[in-house]
C-alpha cells in the first residue's frame, strides 16, 4: 500500500511539472511554419473528421510524409475544437503528458527503481529539448508517434512475462500505427533487442552478471533467437522505410548528393551526435532552425568520430557489469541514425524535436549512473535527490522560458536569429510573419538578407516578390518570381506569384499561362484556381471564370476571397441571388472584408434594396476608410433615395 502511494505521488509530481512548464500554450496560435500546410490552409483538415478526410490521409503524400494517423489527429482535433489554436495546443500537452507517466511506468515495472524512474520521466517531461515538439502543434508527429511508441514496449513487456500470440500482434499493432505517426519509429525492434539485454535480462552471462562481450559469444544462438523473434518487426520497419524515401523523393525534400556531399552529411552527422549532448547537458542557445552549413573542419569530425566510437567501445565492454549505460548508449546512437543527416531531409543541420526519444537512453545512463558513482561517498545517499530535484527544476526553469518563444512567429524567429549566425531560414520566416501581419515595409529587407546570405533561395525570391508586389512595385516583383522558377522549374506558388504581378500590369493573357502552369504543376492548388478564375472573368469569360473559383471552392471551403469572385462572375451573369449568397457567405467567413460589403452593397443596389446597400456602403468604409469604390457607390445610393450624399 505505501509503495502504491509512492507511486501515485510520483506520477502526480510528472504530471504537475508538465503542467507547469507547458501550461501558457493554451494562449498560444499557430506559427508560420509548416503549420499551415498541416492545418490552417489545409482543406482536408479544415472539414473535420470525415470518411472523405480519412481516405485522404490514408494515401496523402503532402509534405513529403505518409503519415495517415498524424492527419487523422489534426481532423479530430477541427472536429472537436475548430480552428482553434489553443485545444490543439492542450492535445499536445496532454499526449506528451501520457507520453511521460507511461515512461515512468515502463521503467518501474522493469527495474522496481521508484526514484530513477521517477528522475528518467521528470527529465523527459520537463528538458527543453522536448519543448519543440510539444509547444509546435504541427509536431504533432513526434509526441504522438511516441506515444505508440510507449504502448508498443508495453505490449512487448507483458508479452515477455507471458508470452501470448495476441500480446505480440498488440505490439505489431502499435507499432504500426506509430510507423503511421512519423516514420521514425523504425528503430524500436532495434531497441527492443537492447531491453531484452537490460532491464528484461533475457540475454544473461553465465557466470550470472549482465551482458558482455564474452556473453555475447556465450549466448549467440539465444541472441538469434531473440532477432528471430523480432522479424516482423523489422520486415514492418523496412517496409516503412521504403515509404518513407520514395515520398520524401517525391515531394523533393531529400537532398542529392550532388546538393549535400557525403563529407558534408558525416561530419555533420558526427558534430551533431556530440551537440545533442552538449545541449542535452546545457541546454542554452536553442533555436527553431539550425542551417546546415560546412562549418566544421575534418579534423574536428574525425576527433568527433573516434570520440564516440570510443565511448561505443566503452559501452559494450562495460556492458558485463553496466548493463543500463550500453543499452541507454546504444538506444541515443541507434534511435537518432533515421535524423542524423545521413538521408538528408530539409535543410537543417539539426533539430531539437529528433531528441523526443533518443534523450531518453543518456536520461537511463544520467539515472542509473548517479547512484553507482556516489555509492562510496557517505553523503551520497542523502546529496543525489536533493542534486536530482535541483537538475529537474533548472530544467524546468529554462523549458518554461523557452515555451515562451513559442507564443508567436515574430518571437520565435526573432530568437532564432539571436542564438545562431547566418540563418536565412530564420530572416524568410520572420519576413514572412511581418509580411501576413501587414508590415512589408520591414518584411523586404528580411527577404533581402535571406537571399543575401543564400541567393539561390527559391522560397526567399518568392517571398521577396510578394512582398515588393504589396508594395506596389510590379516590376521588380515579377524579377524575383522569375528568379525563383529558375531555381526551381516546379514552384507552383512562384508561378501564382507572377501571374499576379503580370496581371497588376495588365498582361492579362501572360498571367493566365502562369496560372495553368501553376496548376498543372500542382492541380489542386486553390489561390491560383481563384487567381485564374479572376484573370478570366477580366477577360469576360465568365462561365470559364466560374468554373475555375468553384473548383477553388471546393478545394478550399472556407476561401473567402473564391467566394467574393465567385459571387463578382454570376453578378457579371445577371445572377444576382446566386452573387448575393456568395458575397453573404464571404462575409460570414471574413467579417471584416470591405471589397465583399461594397460588392454586395452593389448587388442589393441592383435590387433596389438601396437602405441595406447604404449599410454595407459606409461598413466598408469603416473597415477601409480610403476605400474608393465603396465611396462612390454610397454616394450613388444616397442620391438614388434622394438624400444628400455628403
Amino acid at each position: 500500500m505505501f509503495l502504491s502511494k509512492r507511486v501515485l505521488l510520483a506520477c502526480l509530481v510528472l504530471i504537475a511539472a508538465s503542467v507547469i512548464v507547458y501550461a501558457p500554450v493554451r494562449h498560444f496560435g499557430f506559427v508560420m511554419w509548416d503549420d499551415p500546410e498541416y492545418v490552417t490552409d489545409n482543406a482536408h483538415v479544415a472539414r473535420g473528421l470525415t470518411w472523405q478526410g480519412a481516405r485522404w490521409a490514408l494515401t496523402a503524400t503532402d509534405v513529403a510524409n505518409w503519415h495517415p494517423v498524424t492527419w487523422l489527429s489534426h481532423m479530430l482535433d477541427v472536429q472537436l475544437c475548430g480552428m482553434n489554436a489553443g485545444p490543439q495546443h492542450l492535445t499536445n500537452l496532454f499526449i506528451h503528458i501520457l507520453n511521460t507517466l507511461l515512461l515512468f511506468g515502463l521503467l518501474y515495472s522493469m527495474t522496481r527503481a521508484l526514484g530513477r524512474s521517477t528522475f528518467v520521466a521528470g527529465l523527459f517531461a520537463a528538458h527543453p529539448l522536448h519543448v519543440e515538439s510539444v509547444a509546435w502543434i504541427s509536431e504533432r508527429k513526434d509526441i504522438l508517434s511516441t506515444l505508440f511508441w510507449m504502448l508498443a514496449i508495453l505490449a512487448y513487456v507483458a508479452y515477455v512475462r507471458r508470452p501470448r500470440v495476441r500480446k505480440y500482434l498488440l505490439v505489431l499493432l502499435f507499432f504500426g500505427l506509430g510507423l503511421m505517426a512519423k516514420p521514425m519509429l523504425v528503430t524500436l525492434p532495434f531497441v527492443l533487442l537492447l531491453l531484452d539485454i537490460w532491464p528484461l535480462r533475457r540475454v544473461e552471462a553465465r557466470s550470472g552478471g549482465a551482458l558482455g562481450l564474452v556473453a555475447l559469444r556465450q549466448r549467440w544462438p539465444e541472441l538469434l533467437r531473440l532477432v528471430r523473434e523480432k522479424l516482423p518487426l523489422f520486415v514492418l520497419a523496412a517496409i516503412s522505410s521504403v515509404v518513407t524515401v520514395l515520398v520524401q523523393q517525391h515531394g523533393g525534400a531529400v537532398a542529392g548528393l550532388e546538393r549535400v556531399p557525403l563529407s558534408l552529411r558525416l561530419t555533420n552527422a558526427t558534430a551533431s551526435y556530440l551537440a545533442y549532448i552538449g545541449k542535452m547537458l546545457w541546454p542554452v542557445r536553442l533555436a527553431a532552425f539550425y542551417p546546415l552549413e560546412p562549418s566544421t573542419q575534418v579534423w574536428q569530425a574525425s576527433l568527433g568520430a573516434l570520440l564516440l566510437i570510443g565511448v561505443t567501445i566503452f559501452a559494450i565492454r562495460a556492458g558485463l557489469r553496466h548493463g543500463y549505460f550500453l543499452v541507454g548508449w546504444l538506444w541515443y546512437v541507434g534511435t537518432l541514425i533515421p535524423v542524423i543527416g545521413l538521408v538528408q531531409v530539409g535543410n537543417q543541420s539539426m533539430a531539437d524535436r529528433y531528441t523526443y526519444v533518443p534523450l531518453i537512453g543518456l536520461f537511463i545512463i544520467a539515472a542509473w549512473g548517479a547512484p553507482e558513482a556516489v555509492a562510496r561517498w557517505e553523503y551520497g545517499r542523502l546529496a543525489l535527490p536533493a542534486v536530482a530535484a535541483c537538475v529537474l527544476l533548472a530544467c524546468a526553469v529554462v523549458a518554461k522560458a523557452q515555451v515562451g518563444y513559442w507564443s508567436d512567429g515574430a518571437a520565435l524567429w526573432q530568437h532564432a536569429l539571436e542564438v545562431t549566425e547566418d540563418n536565412y531560414v530564420a530572416h524568410n520566416n520572420l519576413g514572412s510573419v511581418l509580411l501576413k501581419q501587414g508590415r512589408a515595409d520591414e518584411a523586404i529587407p528580411q527577404f533581402a538578407e535571406a537571399l543575401h546570405l543564400r541567393p539561390a533561395f527559391a522560397l526567399g525570391q518568392a517571398n521577396l516578390g510578394m512582398a515588393l508586389m504589396s508594395e506596389g512595385k510590379l516590376d521588380e516583383a515579377a524579377q524575383h518570381f522569375v528568379e525563383a522558377i529558375r531555381i526551381k522549374s516546379d514552384f507552383a506558388e512562384a508561378h501564382d506569384g507572377l501571374g499576379n504581378a503580370l496581371a497588376g500590369q495588365g498582361r492579362v493573357n501572360e498571367a493566365i499561362g502562369q496560372y495553368m502552369d501553376a496548376l498543372r504543376l500542382r492541380p489542386g492548388y486553390a489561390e491560383a484556381h481563384n487567381d485564374l478564375g479572376v484573370a478570366l472573368g477580366r477577360q469576360g469569360k465568365l462561365d470559364d471564370a466560374a468554373q475555375h473559383l468553384v473548383e477553388a471552392l471546393r478545394i478550399k471551403p472556407d476561401f473567402a476571397e473564391a467566394h467574393q469572385n465567385l459571387g463578382n462572375a454570376l453578378a457579371g451573369q445577371g445572377r444576382i441571388e446566386e452573387a448575393i449568397g456568395q458575397f453573404t457567405e464571404a462575409l460570414r467567413l471574413r467579417p471584416r472584408y470591405a471589397e465583399a460589403h461594397n460588392a454586395l452593397g452593389v448587388a442589393l443596389g441592383r435590387q433596389g434594396k438601396l437602405d441595406e446597400a447604404a449599410q454595407h456602403f459606409v461598413e466598408a468604409l469603416r473597415i477601409k476608410p480610403d476605400f474608393a469604390g465603396a465611396s462612390d457607390n454610397l454616394k450613388l445610393a444616397l442620391a438614388r433615395q434622394g438624400k444628400d450624399g455628403q
